[in-house]
């Protein structure tokens, strides 16, 4: 019987086993079977992992951005020759279809590369005053280790969304790994290391969030931390930086809307109507879980998005377009909320259940889900569910369903199909949602662009794009009298 790999911990630019020689069980969404064991991680390693930050930081921080920025132009190129085997490790940690995966890595490396060319723009501003004689202008300076904490579902994504800025503005990192896509983020750092970044920069962290994450959060030497999770992880983090005034950067959950106007192209919503819910078998902050139909259009839009969501095929072979969800406990959460919604009188019109397919008998998978004549006010209306669940409401004014959008305490994405740019922009300026976007999915962030939400789904902070400039650097006013006497 073959053994099963082993994830290390990577500290101070080498593989590390915990501590307390103690391993978790990883399993394989696709199979349910053991994929890996990786470090159990204690508070003593992730101590570690941060002295081996802080020894670092002050070389890596005192070398100029441009100097980072060409040792990030290194790692760029190192993932692109190492894209393959990074999408196949991503694919088999996750479930993804091997196209799904490779589109990821992509993005990760399109991150990458925006955030090596900022070294370049790391820009303050020149200020005027009022006091004759007086200079004044600004600079952008590192905060010093930053503690980073990120989800599967977009592990390479997640990864460089927060690594690459923490990095170029001259922090060190410690990166907690999620507990289901290990193997990614050990393999990322290895990547880094190969291309030169200097050992210590960046350290890795496996373990359970409740006893290495913890650990991660509650160290004072550690001034930053930015977390990718749900909003109850995120309120206690919050709660923990508050009382040691570090600075904190959440992005949390959502429960995104996706409108249907009656003057809309029917086959460009359904098409990103599905995108939105499914892809990435729902496992997206961004995904959309509630969709409002005008009622007009209600039945035809209905019963076309059914017929498209029993087409999609599932399982994690290229050309498949959505795979299990990631563990075993979400598959049961997401099972539950379905039946729940049954016994409110939710009518299940498509999915619902298990797929019976024998090669999909042991993974995670749960067919694309579509449940109607709920209300607004229903739990499944206003919880994240994180998994390919939608459900489908009708409305007569666009007024309406503004409304019923924004009765949510989420507020991260949302999505408006429309013909008519009064009611587009209209509701994009009274949406409560960090991102509104017209004739779109709910997702689709790109590097340069701020992403972020409202209410439940943040504390405020956005990244990637220039504005996480702010979370990743201090600004110091920096003024200079010139009496003119002494000239």
């Amino acid at each position: 019987m073959k053994e099963v790999a082993k994830i290390y911990n990577w500290i101070n630019g080498k593989e590390v086993e915990p501590d307390n020689a103690l391993w978790i069980d990883k399993y394989d969404p696709h199979t349910g079977k053991i994929l890996s064991k990786f470090a159990d991680s204690i508070s003593t390693d992730v101590s570690t992992a941060i002295e081996a930050s802080c020894l670092a930081y002050n070389d890596w921080s005192r070398s100029t951005a441009i100097q980072r920025g060409k040792i990030l132009t290194d790692i760029v190129n190192e993932l692109k020759r190492c894209s393959e085997d990074l999408s196949k490790c991503i694919s088999v940690e996750t479930g993804k279809p091997p196209s799904d995966a490779d589109g990821e890595v992509s993005a990760a490396i399109l991150q990458a590369e925006y955030w090596a060319g900022e070294g370049m723009r790391l820009y303050g501003r020149s200020l005027s005053s009022g006091v004759f004689g007086k200079h004044s202008h600004t600079i952008r300076q590192s905060l010093g280790v930053s503690g980073l904490i990120v989800p599967a579902n977009t592990p390479i994504a997640n990864i460089a969304w927060k690594c690459f800025p923490a990095l170029i503005c001259g922090n060190t990192v410690v990166l907690k790994a999620s507990e289901d896509a290990p193997e990614t983020a050990l393999q990322f750092a290895k990547i880094t290391n190969y291309a030169g970044l200097p050992p210590g920069v960046l350290n890795v962290i496996q373990g359970r969030g409740n006893i290495a994450g913890v650990s991660l959060v509650n160290d004072d030497r550690v001034p930053l931390i930015s977390f990718t999770g749900s909003t109850a992880t995120g309120r206690s983090i919050a709660e923990i930086c508050a009382k040691r005034m570090a600075r904190v950067s959440l992005e949390l959950g959502g429960k995104n809307a996706f409108v249907v106007c009656a003057d809309a192209d029917i086959d460009h919503a359904i098409t990103w109507a599905s995108s939105s819910a499914f892809s990435n078998a729902g496992q997206r902050c961004a995904s959309a879980s509630r969709m409002l139909v005008e009622s007009s259009i209600y039945d035809e839009f209905r019963d076309r998005l059914v017929r498209r969501a029993k087409s999609l095929v599932l399982g994690t072979s290229r050309g498949c377009d959505l795979g299990p969800v990631v563990n075993s406990r979400q598959h049961a959460s997401i099972l539950n909320a379905i039946s729940q919604a049954s016994k409110d009188n939710g009518k299940v019109i498509c999915g619902g259940k298990i797929p019976d397919k024998h090669e999909l008998k042991g993974g995670y998978y749960i067919e694309p889900t579509i449940i109607e004549n709920l209300p607004s006010n229903n739990d499944l209306n206003n919880t994240e569910i994180f998994g390919p669940v939608v459900t489908l409401q009708s409305f007569s004014s666009l007024t309406d369903a503004l409304q019923i959008v924004n009765q949510t305490k989420y507020g991260l994405t949302s999505s408006i199909h429309t013909k008519d740019v009064d009611r587009a922009f209209w509701f994009a300026q009274n949406v409560r949602a960090g991102v509104a976007n017209v004739n779109l999915g709910t997702h689709g962030s790109e590097p340069h662009m701020p992403f972020g939400g409202f209410g439940w789904s943040g504390n405020g902070t956005r990244e990637p794009g220039v504005e996480a400039l702010d979370v990743y650097t201090e600004l110091k006013n920096i003024s200079v009298f010139v009496d003119e006497k002494n000239i």
